[in-house]
């Protein structure tokens, strides 16, 4: 487990050429049809570019990532308070058997626990409340960080909003572990990863082809 602050450069190092759990939705989304989305195909060449150049893609940062990342040490503490827990942060946390990739949790909660905060905008964090389970579009980030941990048995998923009276700011479901699913993502993140490596392999040959 990589000791290092999660935004860091070190952190962003640790993350280059990897399928991440903040973009493993990208390696496992379908098609009503059963064929892979197009975001599949761009996170492939964008690892691919990475891999080759040792650089991590740049990101456009908008105005409610930037709210999101602003507000996560206050949603952190409304947690621990409401809940009598302690947190402990973590950096990148490699697969334990699969080779480039990992994921990167909020927190591990106890012995057993990891935490996932949200800081959405106020009409996604009030639908959060009224379904009252956990959000299908955050389901494959939390899956994954539970592959990359397999000691963990439960998830916190937590949204948090400020700016609503206290006691809808902040949001829990809790998690279970789910084996079945998670070895699912595991084999469709690894053929993901063997396409990866086919193409930066068919890459690297066309180089030397080049260069003899």
């Amino acid at each position: 487990m990589a000791e290092m602050i999660q935004g860091t450069a070190a952190w962003f190092e640790a993350r280059c050429g990897k399928v991440t759990a903040s973009r493993v939705a990208d390696v496992i989304g379908r098609l009503k049809g059963g064929g892979w989305r197009g975001e599949r195909a761009r996170y492939r060449d964008q690892l691919v570019a990475e891999r080759l150049t040792g650089q991590v893609a740049q990101h456009y940062v908008t105005a409610e990532m930037y709210w999101g990342t602003e507000q996560e040490p206050r949603a952190r503490a409304a947690y621990e308070f409401l809940f009598d827990a302690s947190p402990v942060q973590v950096g990148f946390v490699d697969h334990p058997a699969i080779a480039m990739a990992g994921a990167s949790p909020d927190g591990l909660v106890g012995d057993v626990g990891l935490v996932e905060f949200k800081c959405p905008k106020t009409t996604t964090h009030l639908s959060y409340w009224l379904a009252g389970t956990l959000p299908e579009e955050h389901r494959p980030q939390i899956l994954w960080q539970q592959a990359c941990l397999p000691a963990r048995a439960w998830t916190d998923f937590v949204s948090y909003d400020p700016r609503l009276p206290a006691d809808l700011q902040l949001f829990r479901v809790r998690v279970p572990r789910d084996d079945e699913a998670v070895a699912a993502i595991e084999r469709d993140v690894t053929e993901f990863l063997a396409e990866v490596d086919a193409q930066v392999a068919q890459l690297r040959a066309l180089c030397r082809r080049e260069a003899a």
